[in-house]
Protein backbone atom coordinates (compact mmCIF):
# COMPACT_ATOMS: atom_id res chain seq x y z
CA UNK A 1 0.00 0.00 0.00
CA UNK A 2 1.31 3.24 -0.69
CA UNK A 3 1.42 5.83 2.10
CA UNK A 4 0.67 9.57 1.30
CA UNK A 5 3.64 11.41 3.01
CA UNK A 6 3.67 15.53 4.49
CA UNK A 7 6.66 15.83 2.07
CA UNK A 8 5.99 14.23 -1.59
CA UNK A 9 9.66 15.02 -2.65
CA UNK A 10 12.49 14.63 -0.50
CA UNK A 11 15.18 17.08 -0.05
CA UNK A 12 18.63 15.33 -0.14
CA UNK A 13 19.70 18.07 2.75
CA UNK A 14 17.39 17.03 5.41
CA UNK A 15 19.36 13.70 5.90
CA UNK A 16 20.77 13.27 9.04
CA UNK A 17 24.42 12.30 9.02
CA UNK A 18 25.62 11.03 12.22
CA UNK A 19 29.61 11.56 12.91
CA UNK A 20 30.18 8.32 13.99
CA UNK A 21 28.58 4.91 12.77
CA UNK A 22 29.89 1.61 14.49
CA UNK A 23 29.51 -1.63 12.47
CA UNK A 24 28.95 -5.07 13.87
CA UNK A 25 32.43 -6.68 12.27
CA UNK A 26 31.29 -9.85 13.64
CA UNK A 27 28.26 -9.78 11.61
CA UNK A 28 30.08 -9.56 8.09
CA UNK A 29 33.00 -11.39 8.97
CA UNK A 30 31.34 -14.27 6.82
CA UNK A 31 31.06 -12.00 4.07
CA UNK A 32 34.80 -11.46 3.75
CA UNK A 33 35.36 -15.08 2.43
CA UNK A 34 32.67 -13.91 -0.63
CA UNK A 35 35.01 -10.87 -1.71
CA UNK A 36 35.57 -7.21 -0.78
CA UNK A 37 32.39 -6.57 -2.52
CA UNK A 38 29.95 -8.55 -0.43
CA UNK A 39 31.81 -7.35 2.87
CA UNK A 40 31.62 -3.71 1.32
CA UNK A 41 27.91 -4.03 0.68
CA UNK A 42 27.11 -5.59 4.60
CA UNK A 43 28.67 -2.67 5.62
CA UNK A 44 26.77 -0.10 3.45
CA UNK A 45 23.69 -1.73 4.85
CA UNK A 46 24.49 -0.84 8.03
CA UNK A 47 25.53 2.27 7.59
CA UNK A 48 22.05 3.02 5.81
CA UNK A 49 20.42 1.68 8.76
CA UNK A 50 22.57 4.35 10.89
CA UNK A 51 21.46 7.02 8.81
CA UNK A 52 17.39 5.94 9.35
CA UNK A 53 18.11 5.78 12.97
CA UNK A 54 19.78 9.60 12.40
CA UNK A 55 17.01 11.30 10.35
CA UNK A 56 14.43 9.47 13.25
CA UNK A 57 16.27 10.83 16.08
CA UNK A 58 16.65 14.60 14.21
CA UNK A 59 12.71 14.42 13.60
CA UNK A 60 11.71 13.00 17.00
CA UNK A 61 14.71 13.76 19.73
CA UNK A 62 16.37 10.82 21.45
CA UNK A 63 14.58 8.04 22.09
CA UNK A 64 13.40 7.63 25.94
CA UNK A 65 13.54 11.58 26.55
CA UNK A 66 10.16 13.61 26.03
CA UNK A 67 10.70 16.36 23.68
CA UNK A 68 7.70 18.79 23.91
CA UNK A 69 8.99 20.60 20.53
CA UNK A 70 8.85 17.67 18.47
CA UNK A 71 7.97 17.71 14.98
CA UNK A 72 7.29 13.89 14.70
CA UNK A 73 6.90 11.02 16.77
CA UNK A 74 8.40 7.20 16.12
CA UNK A 75 5.61 5.11 14.99
CA UNK A 76 7.16 1.71 14.98
CA UNK A 77 9.04 -0.64 11.76
CA UNK A 78 7.39 -2.20 8.93
CA UNK A 79 9.37 -4.30 5.81
CA UNK A 80 11.05 -2.01 2.78
CA UNK A 81 13.61 -2.70 0.22
CA UNK A 82 16.26 -0.64 -1.54
CA UNK A 83 18.09 -0.85 -5.00
CA UNK A 84 21.26 -3.27 -4.70
CA UNK A 85 23.45 -3.80 -8.03
CA UNK A 86 20.26 -4.47 -10.46
CA UNK A 87 18.07 -6.12 -7.36
CA UNK A 88 16.16 -4.81 -4.79
CA UNK A 89 17.01 -5.87 -1.17
CA UNK A 90 14.83 -6.08 2.08
CA UNK A 91 15.49 -4.00 4.81
CA UNK A 92 13.79 -2.91 7.86
CA UNK A 93 12.86 0.94 8.13
CA UNK A 94 11.59 2.76 10.69
CA UNK A 95 8.48 4.65 10.67
CA UNK A 96 7.34 8.20 12.20
CA UNK A 97 4.06 10.69 11.70
CA UNK A 98 4.01 14.35 11.99
CA UNK A 99 3.29 15.13 15.80
CA UNK A 100 0.27 16.72 15.22
CA UNK A 101 -1.35 14.03 13.89
CA UNK A 102 -1.85 14.99 10.34
CA UNK A 103 -0.15 12.03 8.69
CA UNK A 104 3.10 9.89 8.48
CA UNK A 105 6.32 11.75 7.27
CA UNK A 106 9.28 9.82 5.06
CA UNK A 107 12.54 8.70 6.30
CA UNK A 108 14.89 11.17 4.35
CA UNK A 109 17.90 8.57 4.21
CA UNK A 110 16.13 6.02 2.96
CA UNK A 111 13.66 7.50 0.20
CA UNK A 112 16.94 9.36 -1.18
CA UNK A 113 18.11 5.46 -1.81
CA UNK A 114 15.22 4.01 -2.97
CA UNK A 115 15.03 4.93 -6.90
CA UNK A 116 13.65 2.75 -8.59
CA UNK A 117 15.09 4.28 -11.58
CA UNK A 118 18.04 2.82 -11.14
CA UNK A 119 16.78 -0.86 -12.18
CA UNK A 120 15.28 0.34 -14.72
CA UNK A 121 18.34 1.87 -16.09
CA UNK A 122 20.43 -1.07 -15.31
CA UNK A 123 17.97 -3.48 -17.30
CA UNK A 124 18.18 -1.34 -19.79
CA UNK A 125 21.63 -1.30 -20.32
CA UNK A 126 22.12 -5.28 -19.82
CA UNK A 127 19.48 -6.23 -22.30
CA UNK A 128 20.65 -3.83 -24.66
CA UNK A 129 24.10 -5.67 -24.06
CA UNK A 130 22.85 -8.84 -25.44
CA UNK A 131 21.88 -10.64 -21.47
CA UNK A 132 18.13 -11.82 -21.91
CA UNK A 133 15.56 -11.75 -18.86
CA UNK A 134 16.18 -15.46 -18.43
CA UNK A 135 19.66 -14.95 -17.50
CA UNK A 136 19.50 -11.48 -16.20
CA UNK A 137 20.91 -12.48 -12.54
CA UNK A 138 24.29 -13.73 -14.39
CA UNK A 139 25.23 -10.14 -14.99
CA UNK A 140 24.58 -9.01 -11.67
CA UNK A 141 27.52 -8.17 -9.51
CA UNK A 142 28.27 -10.65 -6.40
CA UNK A 143 27.10 -8.55 -3.27
CA UNK A 144 26.97 -11.88 -0.78
CA UNK A 145 24.99 -15.09 -0.68
CA UNK A 146 22.91 -13.80 2.39
CA UNK A 147 21.77 -10.24 -0.25
CA UNK A 148 21.68 -12.44 -2.85
CA UNK A 149 19.22 -15.17 -1.30
CA UNK A 150 17.04 -12.65 -0.03
CA UNK A 151 16.96 -9.96 -3.29
CA UNK A 152 13.72 -9.24 -5.35
CA UNK A 153 12.94 -8.18 -8.64
CA UNK A 154 14.86 -10.37 -10.38
CA UNK A 155 12.63 -12.74 -11.95
CA UNK A 156 12.25 -12.97 -15.53
CA UNK A 157 8.83 -11.14 -15.55
CA UNK A 158 10.29 -8.37 -13.24
CA UNK A 159 12.87 -7.20 -15.36
CA UNK A 160 10.65 -7.47 -18.39
CA UNK A 161 8.37 -5.01 -17.01
CA UNK A 162 11.00 -2.94 -15.94
CA UNK A 163 13.02 -2.92 -19.31
CA UNK A 164 9.54 -1.85 -21.04
CA UNK A 165 9.32 1.30 -18.86
CA UNK A 166 12.73 2.02 -19.51
CA UNK A 167 12.41 1.57 -23.40
CA UNK A 168 9.11 3.30 -23.16
CA UNK A 169 10.62 6.33 -21.33
CA UNK A 170 13.60 6.30 -24.06
CA UNK A 171 11.16 6.41 -26.97
CA UNK A 172 9.10 9.16 -25.32
CA UNK A 173 12.39 11.24 -24.78
CA UNK A 174 13.44 11.06 -28.09
CA UNK A 175 9.61 12.04 -29.66
CA UNK A 176 9.38 14.80 -27.58
CA UNK A 177 12.93 16.14 -27.56
CA UNK A 178 13.03 20.23 -28.53
CA UNK A 179 14.42 20.67 -31.59
CA UNK A 180 14.25 24.16 -32.18
CA UNK A 181 18.19 24.81 -30.88
CA UNK A 182 19.36 22.38 -33.33
CA UNK A 183 21.14 24.18 -36.37
CA UNK A 184 21.00 21.31 -38.78
CA UNK A 185 22.99 21.17 -42.31
CA UNK A 186 22.84 17.24 -42.62
CA UNK A 187 20.04 15.03 -42.55
CA UNK A 188 19.72 11.52 -43.03
CA UNK A 189 16.47 8.71 -43.40
CA UNK A 190 16.48 5.37 -44.13
CA UNK A 191 14.45 2.20 -43.01
CA UNK A 192 15.17 -0.58 -40.29
CA UNK A 193 12.70 -4.07 -40.39
CA UNK A 194 11.99 -5.91 -37.05
CA UNK A 195 10.69 -8.95 -38.94
CA UNK A 196 7.41 -7.61 -40.46
CA UNK A 197 7.58 -4.30 -38.71
CA UNK A 198 9.53 -0.99 -40.59
CA UNK A 199 10.73 1.56 -38.61
CA UNK A 200 11.83 4.75 -40.80
CA UNK A 201 14.67 6.70 -38.45
CA UNK A 202 15.96 10.21 -39.40
CA UNK A 203 19.93 11.29 -38.17
CA UNK A 204 20.34 14.94 -38.42
CA UNK A 205 23.87 16.35 -38.45
CA UNK A 206 24.55 20.24 -37.06
CA UNK A 207 26.73 22.91 -38.00
CA UNK A 208 29.29 21.51 -34.95
CA UNK A 209 29.68 18.02 -36.40
CA UNK A 210 27.21 16.66 -33.97
CA UNK A 211 24.89 13.33 -35.07
CA UNK A 212 21.55 13.55 -33.71
CA UNK A 213 18.87 10.69 -33.41
CA UNK A 214 15.94 12.40 -34.44
CA UNK A 215 13.13 10.81 -34.44
CA UNK A 216 11.19 7.52 -35.57
CA UNK A 217 8.28 6.05 -36.93
CA UNK A 218 6.55 2.46 -37.50
CA UNK A 219 4.68 1.32 -40.51
CA UNK A 220 5.27 -2.08 -42.69
CA UNK A 221 7.06 -0.20 -45.76
CA UNK A 222 9.28 3.17 -45.99
CA UNK A 223 6.01 4.88 -47.87
CA UNK A 224 5.84 8.84 -48.79
CA UNK A 225 3.26 9.15 -46.06
CA UNK A 226 4.87 7.52 -43.21
CA UNK A 227 8.50 9.11 -43.76
CA UNK A 228 5.81 12.93 -44.57
CA UNK A 229 4.87 12.07 -41.13
CA UNK A 230 8.00 11.54 -39.09
CA UNK A 231 9.73 14.48 -40.94
CA UNK A 232 6.35 16.53 -40.32
CA UNK A 233 7.09 15.82 -36.66
CA UNK A 234 10.77 17.13 -36.80
CA UNK A 235 8.64 20.64 -37.96
CA UNK A 236 6.56 20.59 -35.04
CA UNK A 237 8.96 20.03 -32.73
CA UNK A 238 10.89 22.90 -33.86
CA UNK A 239 13.34 21.83 -36.41
CA UNK A 240 13.96 25.13 -38.99
CA UNK A 241 12.88 23.36 -41.92
CA UNK A 242 13.46 26.96 -43.89
CA UNK A 243 16.77 26.61 -44.20
CA UNK A 244 18.88 25.03 -46.73
CA UNK A 245 19.88 21.46 -46.10
CA UNK A 246 21.81 18.55 -47.35
CA UNK A 247 19.42 15.64 -47.84
CA UNK A 248 21.36 12.07 -47.96
CA UNK A 249 19.09 9.51 -48.85
CA UNK A 250 19.20 6.04 -50.99
CA UNK A 251 17.46 5.38 -54.25
CA UNK A 252 13.60 5.46 -52.61
CA UNK A 253 11.45 7.74 -54.48
CA UNK A 254 9.19 7.64 -51.07
CA UNK A 255 12.33 8.97 -49.23
CA UNK A 256 12.57 12.11 -52.10
CA UNK A 257 9.44 13.04 -52.12
CA UNK A 258 8.59 13.24 -48.53
CA UNK A 259 11.85 15.58 -47.99
CA UNK A 260 10.70 17.61 -51.33
CA UNK A 261 6.97 18.18 -49.63
CA UNK A 262 8.65 19.37 -46.53
CA UNK A 263 11.55 21.19 -46.57
CA UNK A 264 11.63 24.14 -48.06
CA UNK A 265 15.40 24.21 -49.18
CA UNK A 266 16.10 20.27 -49.49
CA UNK A 267 19.47 19.54 -51.52
CA UNK A 268 19.45 15.72 -52.40
CA UNK A 269 22.45 13.75 -52.39
CA UNK A 270 21.97 10.26 -53.27
CA UNK A 271 23.89 7.76 -51.90
CA UNK A 272 26.67 6.81 -53.92
CA UNK A 273 27.25 3.54 -52.33
CA UNK A 274 23.51 2.41 -52.97
CA UNK A 275 23.66 3.34 -56.82
CA UNK A 276 27.36 1.09 -57.44
CA UNK A 277 25.32 -1.77 -55.96
CA UNK A 278 22.17 -1.29 -57.86
CA UNK A 279 24.57 -1.03 -61.10
CA UNK A 280 26.59 -4.04 -60.33
CA UNK A 281 23.53 -6.26 -59.21
CA UNK A 282 22.39 -6.04 -63.11
CA UNK A 283 26.09 -7.26 -64.16
CA UNK A 284 27.54 -10.38 -64.69
CA UNK A 285 30.19 -11.68 -62.20
CA UNK A 286 33.12 -10.79 -64.84
CA UNK A 287 32.20 -7.37 -65.66
CA UNK A 288 31.09 -6.24 -61.47
CA UNK A 289 34.18 -5.45 -60.19
CA UNK A 290 35.77 -3.78 -63.15
CA UNK A 291 32.52 -1.23 -63.06
CA UNK A 292 32.47 -1.13 -59.60
CA UNK A 293 35.85 0.41 -59.25
CA UNK A 294 35.19 2.58 -62.61
CA UNK A 295 32.19 4.61 -60.62
CA UNK A 296 34.09 4.67 -57.72
CA UNK A 297 36.99 6.27 -59.41
CA UNK A 298 34.22 8.73 -60.75
CA UNK A 299 32.61 9.82 -57.56
CA UNK A 300 36.14 10.01 -56.17
CA UNK A 301 37.11 13.03 -59.55
CA UNK A 302 38.33 16.42 -58.71
CA UNK A 303 35.05 17.88 -60.03
CA UNK A 304 31.53 17.22 -60.91
CA UNK A 305 31.88 17.72 -64.76
CA UNK A 306 34.95 15.30 -64.62
CA UNK A 307 32.90 12.75 -62.96
CA UNK A 308 29.36 13.01 -64.82
CA UNK A 309 31.54 12.39 -68.17
CA UNK A 310 32.98 9.57 -66.90
CA UNK A 311 29.76 7.76 -65.80
CA UNK A 312 28.29 8.72 -68.72
CA UNK A 313 31.07 7.23 -70.66
CA UNK A 314 30.91 4.19 -68.29
CA UNK A 315 26.74 3.95 -69.54
CA UNK A 316 27.73 4.56 -73.17
CA UNK A 317 29.69 1.43 -72.71
CA UNK A 318 27.23 -1.01 -71.06
CA UNK A 319 24.50 0.04 -73.59
CA UNK A 320 25.67 -2.46 -76.31
CA UNK A 321 25.59 -5.78 -73.91
CA UNK A 322 24.16 -4.48 -70.24
CA UNK A 323 20.75 -1.65 -71.06
CA UNK A 324 19.87 -2.04 -67.58
CA UNK A 325 22.99 -1.46 -66.33
CA UNK A 326 23.24 1.60 -68.42
CA UNK A 327 19.94 2.88 -67.91
CA UNK A 328 20.73 2.18 -63.91
CA UNK A 329 23.72 4.24 -64.10
CA UNK A 330 22.09 7.41 -65.62
CA UNK A 331 19.10 7.00 -63.10
CA UNK A 332 19.53 9.90 -60.96
CA UNK A 333 22.89 10.61 -61.73
CA UNK A 334 23.09 14.20 -61.01
CA UNK A 335 21.88 13.90 -57.53
CA UNK A 336 25.08 11.42 -56.78
CA UNK A 337 27.33 14.20 -57.75
CA UNK A 338 25.92 16.57 -55.47
CA UNK A 339 29.01 16.70 -52.75
CA UNK A 340 31.04 17.41 -55.67
CA UNK A 341 28.93 20.04 -56.97
CA UNK A 342 29.08 21.63 -53.65
CA UNK A 343 32.92 21.47 -53.73
CA UNK A 344 32.57 19.89 -50.55
CA UNK A 345 36.16 18.74 -48.73
CA UNK A 346 36.98 15.62 -49.52
CA UNK A 347 37.12 14.36 -45.42
CA UNK A 348 33.69 15.62 -45.18
CA UNK A 349 32.49 14.11 -48.47
CA UNK A 350 33.77 10.86 -46.96
CA UNK A 351 30.51 11.21 -44.85
CA UNK A 352 27.99 12.58 -46.55
CA UNK A 353 28.48 10.74 -50.17
CA UNK A 354 26.91 7.85 -48.76
CA UNK A 355 24.04 6.99 -45.94
CA UNK A 356 26.73 5.32 -43.98
CA UNK A 357 26.29 7.11 -40.86
CA UNK A 358 22.69 5.88 -40.50
CA UNK A 359 23.41 2.94 -41.52
CA UNK A 360 25.72 2.64 -38.38
CA UNK A 361 23.42 3.36 -36.43
CA UNK A 362 20.59 1.13 -37.67
CA UNK A 363 23.19 -1.91 -37.02
CA UNK A 364 23.50 -0.95 -33.72
CA UNK A 365 19.98 -1.11 -33.05
CA UNK A 366 19.80 -3.94 -35.36
CA UNK A 367 22.63 -5.96 -32.41
CA UNK A 368 20.88 -4.82 -29.22
CA UNK A 369 18.01 -6.38 -31.05
CA UNK A 370 19.72 -9.82 -31.65
CA UNK A 371 17.86 -11.61 -28.80
CA UNK A 372 14.55 -11.29 -29.95
CA UNK A 373 12.82 -13.99 -31.03
CA UNK A 374 9.26 -12.85 -31.19
CA UNK A 375 8.04 -9.40 -32.31
CA UNK A 376 4.50 -8.72 -30.44
CA UNK A 377 3.40 -5.29 -32.30
CA UNK A 378 4.86 -2.06 -33.88
CA UNK A 379 5.17 -0.50 -30.36
CA UNK A 380 7.59 -3.08 -29.50
CA UNK A 381 9.80 -2.58 -32.05
CA UNK A 382 9.44 1.17 -31.88
CA UNK A 383 10.69 0.88 -28.21
CA UNK A 384 13.65 -2.03 -29.01
CA UNK A 385 14.40 0.98 -31.72
CA UNK A 386 14.51 3.85 -29.95
CA UNK A 387 16.50 2.21 -26.96
CA UNK A 388 19.22 1.79 -29.95
CA UNK A 389 19.29 4.54 -31.25
CA UNK A 390 19.50 6.13 -27.86
CA UNK A 391 22.73 3.96 -27.21
CA UNK A 392 24.22 4.85 -31.02
CA UNK A 393 23.90 8.57 -29.36
CA UNK A 394 26.56 7.70 -26.67
CA UNK A 395 28.57 6.14 -29.12
CA UNK A 396 28.56 9.21 -31.66
CA UNK A 397 31.80 11.15 -31.99
CA UNK A 398 31.92 14.47 -34.28
CA UNK A 399 31.85 13.84 -38.44
CA UNK A 400 35.33 14.01 -39.93
CA UNK A 401 35.94 17.17 -41.38
CA UNK A 402 33.34 18.78 -39.38
CA UNK A 403 35.60 21.91 -39.70
CA UNK A 404 34.28 22.41 -43.04
CA UNK A 405 30.52 22.25 -42.85
CA UNK A 406 29.79 25.63 -42.17
CA UNK A 407 31.67 26.06 -45.94
CA UNK A 408 28.73 23.56 -46.54
CA UNK A 409 26.26 26.21 -44.97
CA UNK A 410 27.52 28.88 -47.62
CA UNK A 411 27.77 26.68 -50.64
CA UNK A 412 24.11 25.04 -49.57
CA UNK A 413 22.51 28.46 -49.41
CA UNK A 414 24.38 29.56 -52.77
CA UNK A 415 23.42 26.80 -54.54
CA UNK A 416 19.42 27.25 -53.38
CA UNK A 417 19.73 31.07 -54.20
CA UNK A 418 21.15 29.39 -58.12
CA UNK A 419 18.41 27.50 -58.41
CA UNK A 420 16.25 30.32 -57.67
CA UNK A 421 17.66 32.83 -59.83
CA UNK A 422 18.07 30.12 -62.83
CA UNK A 423 17.84 26.54 -63.81
CA UNK A 424 20.14 24.61 -62.92
CA UNK A 425 21.42 21.80 -65.99
CA UNK A 426 21.95 18.59 -65.25
CA UNK A 427 25.90 19.72 -65.80
CA UNK A 428 26.24 22.15 -63.25
CA UNK A 429 25.72 25.20 -65.29
CA UNK A 430 22.90 27.55 -65.32
CA UNK A 431 20.48 29.42 -67.58
CA UNK A 432 18.18 32.18 -66.85
CA UNK A 433 14.94 31.23 -65.80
Amino acid sequence: MDKQYQTPEIDSTRIAVPERISIALDEIAADLREGLLALAVGAGMQVLTAMMDADVTAMCGPRGQHDPDRAAVRHGHERGSVPLGGRRVPVTRPRMRAADGSGELPVASYEAVNDTEVLGRMALERMLAGLSTRRYTAGLEPVGAQVTDAATAVSKSAVSRKFVAATETALADLLSADLSTLDLVAFMVDGVHFAEHCCVVALGIGIDGTKYPLALVEGSTENATLVTELIVSLRERGLDVTRPVLAVVDGSKALHRAIKDVFDHPVIQRCQLHKVRNVVDKLPEKLKSVVQRRMRDAYHAEGALAAQAQLEALAAELDRTHSGAAASVREGLDETLTVLRLEVSPTLARTLRSTNAIESMISICREHARNVKRWRDGKMALRWCAAGMVEAGKQFRRVNGHLHLPALRVALERHVATETAGVVRHDGRVTAA
